[in-house]
């Protein structure tokens, strides 16, 4: 049934172009839009708990689905997401005081607890509870501050995302800015076909997957088949290479709905995971993981993701702009490219692939595309975002709020070529925290 379905899908949509009712659905995620809605009913991770360390210290600014915000931890470490703007005048609470268990603004003194709730005017006491400001209630998780902002009485659990609940010592997060919209950035995490080409090279200097086999069947089989499993977490991904005489290396990623993926580890190294999350209509936020479900990460490692190397970015100063970005041209040394060191001339895995997903503009022309059988997950992820905004303007739940469903692996492993992957999929990453990491 699975098999017959997958293939009637892949026959309907592999020449499928998103059409303009598509694009103005999926494509914008501000206050009172179809997708702004649909992702305001899941948790959104925010910024790192480390950025706002200290009570009483220093707000950050945050900006999500085009909403200007302002993040801060009070006196007794509670976390507070509220808007950026006081409501008397319209002055930023950035330039405000953090102090005495609330946000105080610069200009006349009105003062914001983590509620929102406005808590002093000193010109006029009488008046406060009537000059209260937007707020997001938050909870943080795997060092990462998550900020609720859908209807308050359809809040889902929080999220279980297996690299959220590991202990600090297993886990490492970045976050950066990538200059483009959400849904092309996101699209480039599902498609698994790019790793044999624009990360060519890359795998092989890079100590996260030194000593791997799959190195070696991810370049020598650029002809990925593709099948897709749709689940109560959203879908998976298996991407079928050749792997020896009588197997298969499967490579199988996993897209939790709406902006979750997993990949697999390489060998005995970390596994990876990425979070997408639109910042306006043309920039999002990239968040990316490196976790280890049964042992802390190495200090190598550690040091390694901390400079920005992996699936992590050198930063400009000062700023989550990635060093290499569209301005140097990413930096890209076409002796490099020559020489077979760097596939597109580009170094870095997310650089490379923010230098090609940024090429397309901060919005792709997405008429203008001729999509291929390897963007079958692409296609299903869109119409599963596109029915789910639409669904929910209907009154129809939501998918994937059950955070439970949360708790599933990728993998990299190598299968008889008789044996059905989906099948053992369902035995050995369903639930897969109770499971051997499965890697080559």
């Amino acid at each position: 049934m699975r098999a017959h379905l997958v293939k009637s899908f892949a026959q309907e949509l592999w020449n499928t172009r998103m059409n303009k009712e598509m694009s103005e659905v999926l494509l914008h995620a501000g206050p009172g839009t179809a997708m702004g809605n649909l992702m305001r009913r899941y948790w959104v991770p925010v910024l790192q708990s480390d950025e706002i360390a200290a009570p009483d210290g220093p707000q950050v600014r945050v900006q999500i689905m085009n909403e200007r915000l302002l993040a801060f931890r009070d006196t007794e470490g509670r976390v507070g997401l509220i808007d950026e703007f006081c409501t008397h005048r319209g002055a930023s609470l950035f330039f405000g005081r953090n102090e005495e268990c609330g946000i105080r603004c610069s200009y006349h003194g009105l003062k914001f607890d983590v509620t929102g709730r406005c808590v002093d005017v000193p010109s006029a006491p009488q008046v406060a509870s009537k000059m209260g400001i937007k707020a997001y209630p938050c909870i943080e998780r795997g060092g990462v501050v998550w900020a609720y902002m859908g209807p308050p009485d359809k809040k889902p659990a929080p999220p279980e995302v297996e690299w959220s609940l590991l202990p600090e010592s297993h886990r490492f997060v970045s976050r950066r800015l990538q200059e483009c919209n959400y849904l092309q950035a996101m699209e480039g995490g599902i498609d698994t076909a790019h790793v044999s080409y624009v990360h060519r090279y890359e795998v092989d200097r890079d100590p996260m997957h030194v000593g791997a086999k799959a190195n070696d069947y991810i370049k020598a089989d650029g002809n990925v088949i593709f099948s897709i499993e749709k689940t109560d977490f959203g879908m998976t991904l298996f991407g079928r290479r050749n792997g020896d005489a009588d197997t298969y290396y499967w490579r199988v990623t996993q897209y939790l709905f709406p902006w979750f993926t997993l990949i697999p580890p390489f060998g005995d190294h970390a596994m990876g995971g990425h979070v997408w999350v639109p910042m306006d209509d043309h920039n999002c936020w990239a968040w990316s993981i490196n976790f280890h479900p049964k042992k802390p990460l190495s200090e190598t490692e550690r040091a390694h993701m901390a400079a920005g190397k992996g699936i992590h970015v050198e930063y400009e100063a000062g700023s989550f702009r990635p060093k290499a970005n569209r301005d140097n041209d990413y930096l890209i040394d076409r002796a490099a490219q020559k020489d077979k060191r760097a596939y597109s001339g580009v170094f870095g895995f997310s650089v490379q692939d923010a230098s090609l997903q940024e090429s397309m503009g901060a919005i792709q022309n997405h008429e203008a595309e001729r999509l291929l059988p390897t963007d079958k997950g692409i296609v299903m992820t869109r119409r599963m975002l596109h029915d789910a905004a639409l669904g929910l303007a209907q009154g129809i739940e939501p998918p994937a709020l059950d955070a439970g469903k949360q708790r599933v692996r990728a993998a990299g492993v190598l299968l008889d070529r008789a044996t059905d992957p989906v099948a053992w999929a369902q035995e050995h990453l369903a639930d897969g925290l109770k499971h051997p990491v499965y890697s080559v």
